[in-house]
């Protein structure tokens, strides 16, 4: 079976798996400290308790039970050795939790029988993608070809043998051909090594899946554009919650370096520090997402100033010597379990006060919003997929998109790509209307789009739902009249659809597709507007509903694309709405 090649079982003599140089890696942890940590479950690296330590069955089950807060503490105290047992089985549970978005208190609890079926399945499906890619299963003698958007020179291995480190090869290989939306992510393989050192290959791939096509969280930068954001978020977060510690950065170099420092915040967490300290990282942010990696970034900030104010002379001439930079790389490499271990540096992440999750993701947000701008100032760049495509977007129009949208994601816009009608397929879309930059008002709405056919509407509700339709005809029909000088209430063709993107993927056409000329009144309701309110779908139900302030919505089923609710509640909050046309202009 091909499961035996990567999913060999886990060395029964450690917490590593089959991938792992297990001389090398017992060096580090024979460093650790005493037998009691071990005794509670903590492994040889582990510095001494007081209280035993949660086991991962204990951590899966509050999991289970929807209890994210208990398990974000659990994660952020219980220092488990980097030779814990608890990893093999926590980790896949943690990574599993953000499948397709589903929130973790939908999950019911596993049985033995039904996890095993599920495993099997997924197992079959990643060699099924393995065969897709190499032609076989066989792990290959020569080096495997790296997909466009890993960064050569940051191809961490840790501790994998030779052996593992084909396996990490060929992981980020299948995911790339998986995932051909993703254009630049230097992080995808040092993530993908970690991740091996506990695991099989199978269960290194799913992990890796669900962490990329996350919806609810992020956690790895998947274009250059929102690589450069994250940079520039860790910059100004920085300045403003450990301003000490940034001054510090920056009095020791240039103005025009301290940037070109940020731009490597990443690696000093994934690259430099110890692998003792990184995995006790990597277990809150399996369950947190990328801002445990922005708090772990300032808390070596602050460390580093810490030490090197306080440590005299000996620093100061390295700086002279060597740039800040160079400095703090050697401060994290030379951290030891003795000066800075794990917990103190998870200590002072986290502590750093009026640094919410809502205000990260506001100045992640803004920071965005000015790098797009950016970007359209000077003009749109082509984007590099990694495999190319028919009849789907192509860089240019991936890029329009991608540079204004803050609703569609690469992903859901090849999707919704897929629906459009073929000839409208040639066209380059151009944002007519958004809600974030043109305000909330009906008005300005029909200013700015009436006159455009057609159109896709775009709504994405404060719940994170995302969907829309696409409106084959005018808005500015709303004002035509028929033939007895009556102001018409509903106009459009059957080439109007209906689409959900999130949570679920669903397109809802006109029921009189196929040509049953048996339908009723219901079935032809396309489209209505007026000045209070726009109406898509009806006939016992208005498949979407909005006010005229563009902030309060409805979601009915309709006779005219018998479609379900959109949503689950029905009623939804607009956070945003964004409206794009189609233009023959290159």
């Amino acid at each position: 079976m091909p499961s035996v090649l990567g999913s060999a079982a886990l060395s029964t003599s450690s917490a590593f798996s089959v991938h792992v140089d297990q001389a090398a890696i017992a060096r580090i942890c024979a460093t650790g400290t005493t037998a009691a940590a071990a005794a509670v479950g903590g492994g040889a690296c582990s510095p001494t308790h007081n209280k035993p330590l949660k086991t991962a069955q204990e951590v899966t089950g509050l999991l289970q039970a929807g209890r994210r807060q208990d398990v974000k503490n659990i994660l952020r105290t219980n220092g488990w050795a980097c030779d814990s047992p608890v990893r093999p089985e926590l980790w896949p549970a943690l990574c599993e939790q953000h499948s397709n978005g589903k929130k973790v208190d939908a999950v019911a609890p596993a049985t033995p029988s039904t996890t095993a079926a599920a495993s099997e399945t997924m197992d079959g499906f990643y060699w099924d993608m393995v065969s897709q890619v190499f032609g076989c299963t066989d792990l290959p003698d020569r080096s495997i070809s790296l997909p466009p958007f890993v960064e050569p020179g940051h191809c961490q291995s840790y501790f994998l043998t030779n052996r593992g480190r084909a396996v990490a090869d060929r992981v980020v290989s299948v995911l790339g051909y998986a995932c051909p939306d993703i254009v630049y992510s230097p992080g995808i393989y040092p993530i993908c090594a970690i991740l091996l050192h506990y695991m099989t290959e199978e269960q290194c791939y799913h992990c890796m899946s669900n962490l990329v096509s996350s919806k609810e969280k992020m956690f790895i930068t998947q274009t250059k554009q929102l690589y450069e954001v994250t940079w520039k978020t860790v910059m100004q977060i920085c300045k403003k919650h450990v301003k000490a510690a940034a001054v510090h950065l920056q009095r020791h170099c240039p103005s025009s370096r301290v940037e070109r420092i940020y731009m490597d915040w990443i690696w000093w967490v994934l690259q430099e520090l110890p692998f003792t300290h990184l995995v006790r990282v990597m277990d809150c942010f399996f369950h947190e997402g990328i801002k445990v990696l922005y708090r772990v970034a300032m808390a070596i900030l602050v460390l580093f100033h810490k030490h090197t104010s306080t440590n005299g002379f000996d620093w100061t001439s390295y700086i002279q010597k060597n740039g800040i930079d160079d400095a703090l790389n050697k401060f994290c490499r030379e951290m030891t379990l003795a000066t800075i271990p794990p917990s103190k540096i998870l200590k002072v992440a986290f502590g750093i006060r009026g640094l919410s999750s809502a205000y990260i993701s506001r100045v992640f947000i803004r920071t965005e919003m000015v790098v797009k701008s950016k970007s359209v100032i000077n003009g749109p760049r082509q984007l590099v997929k990694s495999r190319s495509t028919e009849n789907l977007p192509n860089s240019q129009s991936q890029n329009n998109i991608q540079m204004v949208s803050h609703t569609l994601t690469i992903r859901e816009l090849l999707t919704l790509w897929s629906w459009l009608p073929v000839r409208i397929t040639m066209y380059q879309p151009i944002l007519l209307y958004t809600t974030e930059e043109h305000g909330c008002s009906l008005t300005t709405f029909y200013v700015r789009v009436e006159q455009h056919e057609p159109t896709l509407l775009m709504i994405k509700t404060c719940n994170n739902e995302v969907f829309g339709a696409y409106c084959s005809s005018k808005w500015g029909e709303r004002n035509m009249k028929d033939d007895r000088g009556n102001r018409q209430a509903y106009f459009g063709t059957g080439e109007t659809f209906l689409f959900s993107l999130y949570p679920d993927r669903a397109k809802y056409p006109w029921v009189g597709i196929e040509g049953d000329k048996n339908l009723g009144h219901g079935s032809e309701l396309f489209m209505a507007a007026d000045s209070r309110m726009i109406t898509i779908g009806g006939g016992e139900g208005q498949a979407i509903w909005m006010d005229e302030n563009i902030r309060y919505g409805k979601t009915d089923h309709c006779q005219t694309f018998n479609n379900p609710p959109l949503c689950p509640s029905g009623d939804f909050e607009i956070r945003v709405l964004e409206v794009y046309g189609f233009s023959t202009e290159h």
